[in-house]
């Protein structure tokens, strides 16, 4: 049987594709989303305004929601989300199907600007965020919403994980 998924994408005998969707927007300071970090596995332009980017499961991203009307802003946010592999859980977000391993989630500019500074901290140690430990972006957003700040990561914290990960292998 041939059909097609939620987003158009084309799958054979019901199996659906093992990828996860985000749909991304750009309207110039109205409405902009976009992927911070991520590496996606595929891309689909859907017109000049919008496209959808896959990602593949387990790996991370950084999708940064922002919108405004004639009196400021409307939203501002940001997920760091893991996809997820078919039959696994997941919370749905939206413009991201099936959803995703959310790992932080944050409301509001200034905390938002926060979370994308602490992105940077881990660029400036020559860590691809995708590479961080999904630890640290739990990490964070505890800290944020808690209102304090958040600790550092670490080339340290960085080996450790990465031995973690080897041995879970």
């Amino acid at each position: 049987m041939i059909g097609s998924t939620p987003l158009g994408r084309p799958h054979v005998h019901g199996a659906a594709t093992t990828l996860t969707h985000v749909e991304l927007t750009w309207y110039e300071k109205r409405i902009e989303h976009w992927i911070r970090f991520g590496r996606f596995a595929e891309e689909k332009i859907l017109d000049r305004r919008r496209r959808i980017v896959s990602f593949v499961p387990d790996s991370i991203f950084a999708f940064v929601r922002w919108a405004s009307n004639d009196f400021g802003t409307v939203i501002s946010r940001i997920d760091i989300v893991r996809a997820v592999a078919p039959g696994e859980p997941y919370a749905t977000l939206p413009f991201v199907r099936p959803g995703g391993d959310i790992l932080l989630r944050i409301d509001g500019w200034p905390k938002v600007e926060r979370v994308l500074q602490a992105i940077d901290a881990v660029e400036a140690l020559d860590v691809d965020p995708i590479e961080a430990a999904p630890d640290h972006w739990r990490h964070v957003h505890n800290r944020l919403t808690a209102g304090h700040e958040p600790r550092p990561y670490t080339a340290e914290r960085h080996s450790a994980w990465l031995l973690r990960r080897r041995a879970e292998q």
